[in-house]
């Protein structure tokens, strides 16, 4: 069993996977990045787990790295870190994750949460990359994800300065899709990932993908790419259902097949 994540699930289709070091405001040092990418890879590979909500406490979604384990590693140290294996293995999980954000969002915990395709935010979230503050920089996609996020401005001065931005803000500038009041934003974050998980699974995950791509590629490739998964999917029994379920005006039953 995990020592720093509490687990739930998979309820309707949906696992809940919460960061747990309320000690260190859910800092992330090796042991629970390690945990958390067998969670998801245990994830990726059960049937029954169609999207997972990943949250934090009230107070904190995660505060950053593990600035103690951080200070005992010199140059040798961090380019043999067995967090960078986490990261690659935390990115490259297929199916839907809706980040649960409340309270602190800062430096890791921002780079984290980013690895979500949807993030929910309470209306006390703090995002950030105070990383500046400390001599460094953003170790873990802060620079790259940020400015794919919230374009070239607002991501320099979230790096260059440190400063952190608000809840209203980042959803202002498109890094979160929603704002709830904190008590609430777990529960609407497992709204939304029921609604995802009753689709057909092959569908979601080739439309996770194409936006992912869009982000990563021009857009000549981009439209090849979604044009290839979209023919993909004349080939699977769930668009058949799909199609028969809506002209028979019923919910249709997807098998992710």
């Amino acid at each position: 069993m995990p020592q720093n994540l509490l687990l739930k699930g998979p309820d309707k289709g949906v696992r809940i996977i919460t960061l747990h070091r309320p000690e260190a405001l859910n800092a992330l040092n090796t042991a629970l990045l390690g945990e958390l990418a067998a969670e998801l890879q245990a994830a990726d590979a059960d049937p029954e787990t169609r999207a997972v909500v990943l949250t934090g406490s009230e107070k904190a979604f995660a505060a950053g790295a593990d600035i103690k384990e951080m200070a005992a590693r010199d140059l040798v140290g961090i380019l043999e870190d067995p967090r960078l294996q986490s990261w690659q293995s935390i990115s490259r999980f297929s199916k839907p994750i809706i980040a649960a954000v409340n309270g602190f969002c800062l430096g890791g915990g921002c780079e984290l949460a980013m690895h979500a395709d949807l993030m929910i935010a309470g209306e006390n979230a703090r995002f950030g990359q105070p990383e500046i503050n400390l001599g460094i920089m953003p170790g873990a996609g802060g620079t790259q994800r940020l400015r794919r996020a919230v374009g070239p401005a607002l991501t320099m001065q979230m790096v260059l300065t440190g400063e952190p931005i608000s809840a209203q803000r980042a959803l202002e500038a498109g890094l979160i899709s929603e704002v709830c009041q904190p008590e609430l934003t777990v529960e609407r974050a497992v709204q939304l990932a029921e609604i995802i998980a009753s689709k057909a699974p092959i569908a979601v995950r080739l439309a996770k993908e194409a936006v992912h791509k869009a982000g990563d590629t021009d857009l000549a490739s981009g439209l090849r790419f979604e044009r290839h998964a979209f023919t993909l999917l004349a080939g699977t029994q769930d668009r058949q259902e799909g199609l028969n379920a809506f002209q028979e005006k019923r919910k249709p039953d997807f098998k992710g097949c």
